[in-house]
Parts: C-alpha cells; sequence; structure tokens
C-alpha cells in the first residue's frame, strides 16, 4: 500500500487541531475524511487508517475504539493528553495499535501512520499457520522457528511471546496483554519475567528483528 493509497480518517472534535492535521496530511498526499462525534466515525466507510481522539462530545473515544475493533482490522492511533497513561494503555488494550500525545507534529502523525500500514502489509500468514515478518518465519502449528531458512531454537514461552508479538507488528502491546496471553490472565508471578523472555528473543533474533521498549506501557515487535 503506497503512501497516495491511503485513506484516513480523522475523529478529532477540535476544529483547530483537525483543520491543520488534515492540511498537512493532505498536503503529503493522504486522502483525509474529517468526523468529530464517535458515532461519524463507527459509520464511515472502510477507511485505511483511523486517527481517533479520545475525548468526544458524544461518546467515549475508548468505546470508539471498542467497537471499530469488533468488527475490523483497520489500523487505529490513538489521540490522548500529552502524560495521560492511564488513557494510553486503555487504548491500547481496548485494540488500538498505536498512540500520539498532544502536541504533536504533521511528521510524527505520519510516521505512525507509515508504521501501522507497514504492519498491515508485511505480515503474512498462509494455510499452513505461517507467519512471516521480514526473514524471520514462525511456523505456529510445528512450534519452529526459521530466520532466514535457518531454525531457531527456542524454549516453549519465547516461542509464544514471539507469535504473539508476529502476529501484530509495529503495534505496542502492553505488558499486561503480553503476560494474560503468553502466561495467564490469573498470572501472580513477577512481571520480571516478561522481560527476561524479551532479553532472550533480543539475543536469538538480532540483526532479523526489533522489541522496541515502549516505557510505561509494553513492547512493539519491529524489523531490523
Amino acid at each position: 500500500m503506497g503512501i497516495l493509497d491511503v485513506h484516513i480518517l480523522l475523529v478529532e472534535d477540535d476544529l483547530s487541531i483537525a483543520d491543520s492535521l488534515r492540511e498537512g496530511l493532505i498536503r503529503y498526499g493522504f486522502d483525509v475524511d474529517h468526523v468529530t462525534t464517535g458515532s461519524a466515525a463507527l459509520a464511515a466507510d472502510n477507511p485505511d487508517v483511523v486517527l481517533l481522539d479520545l475525548g468526544l462530545p458524544d461518546m467515549d473515544g475508548l468505546d470508539v475504539c471498542r467497537r471499530l475493533r469488533s468488527h475490523s482490522a483497520v489500523p487505529i492511533i490513538v489521540i490522548t493528553a500529552r502524560g495521560d497513561e492511564v488513557d494510553t494503555v486503555a487504548g491500547l488494550e481496548v485494540g488500538a495499535d498505536d498512540y500520539v500525545a498532544k502536541p504533536f507534529g504533521v511528521r510524527e502523525i505520519i510516521a505512525r501512520i507509515r508504521a501501522v500500514t507497514r504492519r498491515t502489509s508485511a505480515t503474512a500468514q498462509d494455510t499452513e499457520g505461517r507467519l512471516r515478518v521480514g526473514s524471520v518465519e514462525v511456523d505456529t502449528a510445528a512450534r519452529r522457528v526459521f530466520c532466514g531458512g535457518e531454525e531457531v531454537p527456542l524454549a516453549p514461552k519465547e516461542f509464544d511471546l514471539l507469535s504473539t508479538l508476529v502476529e501484530r507488528p509495529g503495534t505496542v502491546l502492553t505488558r499486561e496483554s503480553l503476560i494474560d496471553t503468553v502466561w495467564d490472565t490469573h498470572w501472580f508471578g513477577s512481571t520480571r519475567t516478561l522481560d527476561v523472555h524479551v532479553a532472550a528473543l533480543r539475543q536469538k533474533l538480532a540483526g532479523s528483528l526489533t522489541i522496541t521498549t515502549v516505557r510505561g506501557v509494553g513492547f512493539r515487535l519491529d524489523r531490523s
């Protein structure tokens, strides 16, 4: 998907922010529709990316995100107030792919858009249950990982963690969601366990994949 093919749905009720952002995105070649309410966002036709402000006049932006995600895999980037970590984490937990904090520049937004659209186009899953990101292939059926054609031995939880990250490359996954998925929703052990497994994957897949730490939130998988 080229940059000129990306149709953006901007959901923002602050007209001064919306007008400036819409103008900047159009200048860079994006097709942009702007709505000011959650209900209008839910009624929009098949955008490629949604930029979603959480402070909407008619409904909670988190509810909009949750409802969009319930029926669509469209990449969602939430817009939050600077330093509002609670809303940031909540947005990611209900299905947002990334977030940007106000105030922000158009170039930052474009970088986030490129990242989430790259995720959409870069991940391929064939009928045999293989996931690929860059030179790394994860065979979910056989529980085997290959990097450049060579098998990489992983411990069981390392495999589970990598599989979870590879399913949504370029997406920030919260620490809580990773622990719930890879370990258990009732896990009471130290969250340090997650950091240990991330460190092991970084070492074993160095040069092929990068697992980026997003401070206070979680981790994001990127192609090196």
